[in-house]
C-alpha cells in the first residue's frame, strides 16, 4: 500500500472515530440543517459543473447526513424565497451559507429573516467566499476584505486549539492539495476564537477557522471551499463541517428580541409616574 494510500486510511479511520465520539456527546435529538448554496458557478462554469454536477449544497448535504442525526435539508438562490422561507427557517437549528457571484442577488428581505432567527438561537456556518455575503458582513458590521491569489496552491490548515469541539478528530494539521489563497489582514472583529490558521504555499498566512456569538446564535466562518478544486469532498473538511453543525447547534431556549413596554404596574417595585410621557400604556416603540 502507498504512503498516500496509507494516509487516506488513517485519515477514514480517524474521521470515523471522531464521528462516533461526537454521536454521543450531547446530540439526543436530530439536528436540522439547512444548507444554502446560490448554485451560480455550477451552472455556468464547467470546470465547476464536472467537479460539482449536483451542485455544492449537495455534496455538503451528503457529508452531513453521514451523522444519522443530522436531518438535512437544500436551499438556492433560484428557489422562491431563495428557498428561505418563514417555516424553512422556523424548522431549521443550523444554517450553512455558501456564496460568491451573487451576494448582491439576495434579497435583504431575506437577509433579515436569516439574522432575526440566528440572534434566537439559529447556528450559521458561512463557507468560503461568504465572507462578502451580505448575511456575513451585516453580523459582523464590517467590510470582511481580504486578500487573495488563484494560483492552485497547497493550504495547510493549522489546528489552534485542538480541544475545541469543531477540531475534535482533527491531527495537528491537514493539507488541501490545490486551494485559492486567502490571507491578511482580514477585516473582521476579533473572533471569540480562532480554530483554524491557514498557511499557503506562497508563503500567506489566513484565519481560515473562526467563531463568534450574535445574539443567541453561534457562528462559524470556515474558508476552504474555493468552487473550481474539489475541496468539498476532503474528509478532513467535510469532518469539520460535521463538527461545526454540532457546534452551532442552539443550546438554550429561543430568545424572542422584542423590546417590550413594561408597564408602570408591573414594576418590581411600587413605582408612580414622575413626568410626561413620549408613549401611552401598551404602546409599541419607534424602531
Amino acid at each position: 500500500m502507498s504512503l498516500a494510500s496509507l494516509r487516506f486510511h488513517s485519515v477514514k479511520r480517524r474521521v470515523a472515530a471522531a464521528d462516533t465520539a461526537a454521536l454521543h456527546f450531547g446530540m439526543s435529538a436530530r439536528l436540522r440543517v439547512t444548507v444554502w448554496n446560490e448554485n451560480v458557478h455550477e451552472r455556468r462554469n464547467p470546470i465547476v459543473a464536472k467537479i460539482y454536477p449536483k451542485g455544492m449544497h449537495s455534496c455538503i448535504a451528503d457529508a452531513l447526513m453521514i451523522d444519522n442525526n443530522v436531518e438535512v435539508r437544500t436551499a438556492t438562490l433560484h428557489d422562491p424565497e431563495h428557498g428561505l422561507t418563514e417555516k424553512v427557517l422556523e424548522q431549521t437549528d443550523v444554517l450553512t451559507w455558501w456564496g460568491h457571484v451573487a451576494h448582491g442577488e439576495v434579497a435583504d428581505a431575506i437577509v433579515d429573516r436569516a439574522i432575526k432567527r440566528i440572534w434566537q438561537g439559529m447556528g450559521f456556518i458561512a463557507l468560503h467566499s461568504s465572507h462578502y455575503s451580505k448575511i456575513f458582513k451585516r453580523l459582523m458590521g464590517t467590510s470582511c476584505s481580504l486578500t487573495w491569489r488563484e494560483a492552485g496552491e497547497k493550504e495547510r490548515v493549522w489546528v489552534c486549539n485542538p480541544a475545541h469541539p469543531i477540531a475534535r478528530g482533527i491531527n495537528r494539521y491537514f493539507e488541501i492539495e490545490n486551494s485559492e489563497m486567502y490571507g491578511e489582514p482580514f477585516a473582521i472583529p476579533a473572533p471569540d476564537e480562532i480554530v483554524f490558521i491557514s498557511w499557503f504555499e506562497g508563503g500567506d498566512v489566513f484565519r481560515s477557522g473562526c467563531t463568534w456569538k450574535r445574539g443567541n446564535g453561534k457562528i462559524f466562518y470556515f474558508a476552504p471551499g474555493h468552487e473550481m478544486y474539489p475541496i468539498f469532498f476532503n474528509p478532513n473538511v467535510q469532518l469539520v463541517l460535521r463538527n461545526a453543525v454540532r457546534w452551532a447547534a442552539p443550546d438554550a431556549a429561543r430568545w424572542i428580541d422584542s423590546c417590550p413596554q413594561i408597564p408602570i404596574s408591573e414594576a418590581c417595585e411600587p413605582l408612580e409616574q414622575k413626568g410626561p410621557r413620549m408613549h401611552k400604556e401598551g404602546e409599541e416603540g419607534y424602531r
